[in-house]
């Protein structure tokens, strides 16, 4: 597994892991929070799998 995968499955990780912890959230305002971080974390990762593939072709 190359360095980009690396980063590819832990920004993944860190988004289902804040999907999880917004789910259980009873406060609205982390609630939000962690809605927002895991959006992030999945456009890093939407990011990461871009760079791979632009690898790949290259």
């Amino acid at each position: 597994m190359t360095h980009l995968e690396d980063r590819l499955e832990r920004f993944e990780t860190l988004t289902a892991e804040c999907e999880l912890i917004a789910k259980l959230a009873t406060d609205s305002t982390k609630r939000e929070f962690y809605l927002r971080l895991a959006e992030q974390y999945r456009q890093l990762a939407a990011d990461m799998r871009h760079a791979i593939a632009n690898r790949a072709a290259a």
